[in-house]
């Protein structure tokens, strides 16, 4: 049987924990961040966690990821 590929978006963008959540970046911190308060652009450097609904997803993209 041959391997899954893994998505190269997914991999980029997504890690997983050691008790197996997935982390992602917030978004909204790459543009106009002239715009926004420095309590908001100080919010988005914290870490997210992807919903359980989209996790499955996430993990079919990226089947060796550990």
């Amino acid at each position: 049987m041959i391997k899954q590929k893994s998505h190269s978006g997914t991999k980029k963008r997504f890690s997983v924990t050691a008790s197996g959540r997935i982390k992602r970046a917030q978004a909204g911190k790459n543009h106009n961040t002239g715009d926004k308060p420095r309590k908001r652009k100080r919010h988005l450097r914290q870490v997210g966690y992807v919903n359980e609904t989209q996790e499955i997803t996430v993990r079919n993209m990226i089947p060796y990821k550990k």
